[in-house]
């Protein structure tokens, strides 16, 4: 009976440790995320793993060994609970299998939007840090457009959307 079980990497080696099981005969599912980091003040998109340090290996007990595993290169352990391998769910593997792109294999974490047209927000990062201002709307992913009271007058700002937040004292 095939089963999914949960292996612990070392430190920023799952690409190294799947690479390893995979040519030993293993199953391995590796989710991993697109996301957006700043690097010297601008916005790059990177690959980084859902799970850091985490694999999913599929295999049939009766037939494979788990000992080989736990020697691969790259990995440091298989997750036990006392002297039981924690053993995942089907579905929630096939749950997080859905839910990656289709076309590239990665997941997309959306930022959860708590920002709505005419509320109160602080500029906390860039050139106007600081000031308060109202929000306008989204201009894009990962810009916002935002109403500052500059020289006497509002003017509508474009700023990343990181460097707003909700005014606490609204």
């Amino acid at each position: 009976m095939l089963r999914w079980y949960l292996v612990l990497t070392k430190p920023r080696s799952e690409a190294k440790a799947k690479a390893h099981l995979e040519r030993q005969g293993y199953g391995v599912f590796f989710p991993r995320l697109r996301e957006s980091v700043l690097n010297r003040g601008r916005s790059v998109e990177r690959v980084a793993p859902l799970f850091p340090r985490y694999l999913f290996s599929r295999l049939n007990i009766s037939n494979q060994s788990l000992a080989p595993m736990r020697s691969s290169v790259g990995v440091s352990e298989v997750v036990r609970f006392g002297m039981d391998y924690a053993v995942v769910p089907d579905a929630i593997v096939d749950n997080l299998m859905s839910r990656a792109d289709p076309a590239s294999g990665l997941h997309v974490l959306g930022r959860p939007r708590v920002l709505k047209p005419g509320m109160s927000v602080q500029v906390i990062a860039g050139a106007f840090d600081g000031l308060d201002g109202i929000f306008e709307r989204e201009d894009g992913d990962e810009r916002v457009l935002v109403f500052l009271k500059l020289l006497g007058r509002e003017v509508s700002v474009r700023v990343p959307y990181a460097d707003v937040m909700p005014d606490r004292a609204a």
